[in-house]
């Protein structure tokens, strides 16, 4: 089924970040439902990955999400604002993806609201960005699979990617070979993107 792509023992996080690209990312609420398609990812690479929470076998309380199965939900917090990261490998390996900017959807009012801004372009345009226009919380979002509201993932009828490109990872100094891997994909054309490079195309990078 496609909608387990991400429990495919064969794909690598890195595999999976770029198949998350044109999935959407929905949270309903009391106040209503927000969403977005996924527009860029970074990959994690567990135990060996100096920028990944887990680097040299880290696990604590917060961490313990990391160590569960393929499709929880692990939510952090980075200057005041929430991350949301799916985890991707078996509870031996402790690898995910964060999603770092969604093209908006569903529920734009409630999204420039909760973000106090009105430019549609700037609601979704990083990890923090989107969390704050969805609504996130890490008290109920936290460990919570991939495919149960509040917070889930549609897997159905991805939207069709022309072009993926990809990148370092942003935000990840000091981090040895680790700051330049190549491990930020993103849907090449799209203005939501959250360092957009080159022209934003007219279709937003998405095949017909």
């Amino acid at each position: 089924m496609a909608e387990l792509f991400y429990k495919d023992p064969d794909l690598s996080t890195s595999e999976i970040a770029q198949k998350l690209l044109g999935c959407r990312l929905r949270r309903k609420s009391s106040d209503g439902v927000t969403s977005g398609i996924i527009v860029e990812t970074e990959a994690y690479l567990g135990e060996s990955d100096q920028a990944a929470h887990v680097y040299g076998g880290k696990r604590t309380a917060s961490l313990e999400a990391f160590y569960q199965e393929a499709g929880i939900f692990y939510i952090y917090n980075i200057h005041g604002h929430w991350c949301v990261n799916m985890i991707t490998q078996s509870k031996d390996e402790p690898q995910g993806v964060l999603i770092r900017a969604l093209e908006p959807v569903e529920g734009i009012d409630l999204m420039k609201s909760r973000r106090k801004q009105d430019q549609r372009r700037l609601l979704t345009n990083g990890p923090g960005k989107l969390s704050q226009a969805l609504g996130v919380e890490k008290e109920v979002d936290y460990g919570t699979s991939v495919l149960q509201y509040p917070l889930t993932i549609d897997f159905h009828e991805p939207k069709a990617v022309a072009e993926i490109a990809q990148g370092p990872r942003i935000g990840i100094p000091n981090k040895g070979e680790w700051t330049h891997k190549p491990l930020r994909f993103y849907v090449k054309g799209n203005p939501y993107v959250s360092s957009p490079k080159g022209r934003t195309q007219a279709d937003h990078g998405w095949l017909a």
